[in-house]
């Protein structure tokens, strides 16, 4: 049974899928749409919620814990300066995923994960 057990382990290690996840969380704040897999949008989309949700706060703490998640000073600024008080009326839900169908190569379902406006 898989009680308790939150997320995907996406066929890679602890410290590689953290990296892998930050890194695509700060591309998702710069270009505010990616292009991915299912499962890596499904997992993006729970980091994503959480460094919004810090960006909402703009406190000291809640910036250094945001910067300790991105990779990208800028995306940090953006972060709090952009998309902080654009959901500041929102509760949750900062993103939306559309399924695109198969990729031509390996056939892995693919969507596209993006902040709504």
């Amino acid at each position: 049974m898989k009680h308790r057990v939150a997320g995907r382990k996406l066929s890679r290690p602890t410290a590689h899928r953290k990296s892998l996840l930050n890194g695509m969380v700060t591309a998702l704040i710069r270009h505010e749409s990616i292009r991915t897999t299912e499962a890596k949008a499904r997992e993006v989309r729970r980091v994503a919620e959480k460094v919004i949700g810090q960006g909402k706060k703009g406190d000291l703490a809640a910036r250094r814990r945001a910067a300790s998640m991105l990779s990208d000073k800028r995306a940090v600024t953006k972060l709090f300066d952009e998309l902080g008080p654009r959901y500041e009326s929102r509760d949750g839900g900062y993103t939306r995923m559309f399924k695109l169908g198969p990729r031509k190569g390996d056939a892995a379902p693919v969507a596209i994960i993006e902040l709504l406006p």
